[in-house]
């Protein structure tokens, strides 16, 4: 029998998603990947550092070339300032860093609070660690949270703040209001923020503001991105987790007992590709805000209700129905496969209606998908 604390979490939705894309042969609107590589020149690089000997265990805390270009772009880009040794930890992706991070700062009874509706891995991570997971709705359609609500979900168990922004899966980019309530309760509360930027360079709208940029939160804040999204390159799970030694080395303690280090090639890629981040972010972004007007306007033509993202990869929709029966369908109606939001929810009937599609495909897809989900009509 499994062990209890998998007691509810089942099988994740993107897993059971794709499966079903790919028993149907849908269109995979569902799971957030790219259906394109990321440049030529970081797979460029990925192959020298495979024929160069770069195969063995990684250091623990990473390759020190992908530390330094780590510190360097917190530097560069947001004035963060850290010691590549003892302020940066790099991980498998940003969902290692996340868990490694509960599970390193977390004890069994604390609280961990998170943005609602929530990627899924946030659960269980929290889960693993003996913690509580407790939500903060954001509401459609601005998707804003309230700051009495934040207020109310404090308690004397409560230990971290887990905010995502850019944020999946509404596509929603807390603006600095926000963060300041975000950092005003950390401060008075003596809470530590986790902060998952993994879409920080997908931004359309807005800003992305690092909640460790603000005064007072340099010191109680984990920084976790990777490469996979603003780089295209979703499955080399290449993260990281930046900030205070202090955090980074529970991280690290962590982390040590999971998967120790690996993927020592891509390692040496992704600091090849992080020193052009500014860049080429700009470009995808680009890129993908038009991707992102073009399936809106396909799903409006279509009668659909669109929840128009600010960043990320995704966009939220209202079909005016229950989504989770509407998506089970889907795929045998229109071939194409969505995810119903309120899998992300604790609140389901909040976001009872809402279907989340991804618009990180080619041009052609997307045109094709929104033509199939016309038909529906």
């Amino acid at each position: 029998m499994p062990a209890e604390r998998l007691a509810g979490l089942g099988t994740s939705v993107f897993t059971e998603m794709s499966a079903l894309a790919e028993r149907t042969g849908s269109i995979n609107l569902g799971q957030g990947f790219p259906d394109e590589d990321g440049p030529a020149a970081v797979l460029d690089a990925a192959a020298a550092a495979l024929h160069a000997g770069a195969n063995q265990y990684a250091p623990l805390p990473g390759v020190p070339a992908l530390r330094a270009a780590i510190a360097e772009h917190q530097r560069s880009r947001y004035g963060l300032e850290l010691d590549p040794d003892t302020e940066v930890q790099v991980t498998f992706g940003a969902t290692e860093a996340i868990a490694a991070a509960l599970l390193g700062l977390c004890d069994p009874g604390d609280e961990v609070l998170a943005l609602d509706p929530a990627y899924d891995s946030y659960a269980a991570g929290a889960a693993f660690a003996g913690a509580r997971l407790r939500r903060v709705p954001l509401r459609p359609p601005e998707w804003r949270f309230e700051a009495a609500d934040l207020e109310a979900a404090v308690s004397d168990c409560t230990r971290v703040v887990l905010l995502n922004s850019p944020h999946n899966p509404t596509g929603r980019v807390l603006d600095r209001e926000e963060l300041e309530t975000v950092a005003a309760v950390c401060r008075d509360r003596d809470l530590v923020a986790v902060c998952d930027e993994v879409y920080e360079h997908l931004v359309f709208d807005g800003e992305h503001v690092p909640l460790a940029t603000l005064p007072g939160m340099a010191g109680r804040t984990l920084t976790v991105s990777s490469i996979g999204k603003t780089f295209s390159f979703t499955g080399w799970k290449v993260g990281w987790a930046c900030g205070p030694a202090e955090l980074v080395a529970a991280v690290r303690g962590a982390k040590q007992f999971m998967t120790f280090a690996g993927g020592t090639p891509l390692q040496h890629a992704s600091a090849v590709a992080l020193g052009t981040a500014e860049a080429h972010g700009a470009r995808l972004a680009a890129e993908l805000a038009a991707r992102r007007d073009r399936l809106c306007a396909g799903l409006e033509r279509a009668g659909f209700g669109v929840l128009r993202p600010q960043g990320t990869y995704f966009v939220n929709v209202d079909v005016g129905e229950d989504a989770i029966a509407f998506c089970r369908d889907l795929p045998e109606r229109a071939g194409v496969v969505g995810i119903p939001t309120s899998v992300f929810s604790d609140d389901p009937e909040r976001v009872r209606t809402l279907v989340r599609f991804a618009f990180c495909k080619r041009e052609a897809v997307i045109d094709e998908a929104a033509r199939r989900l016309a038909g529906l009509r």
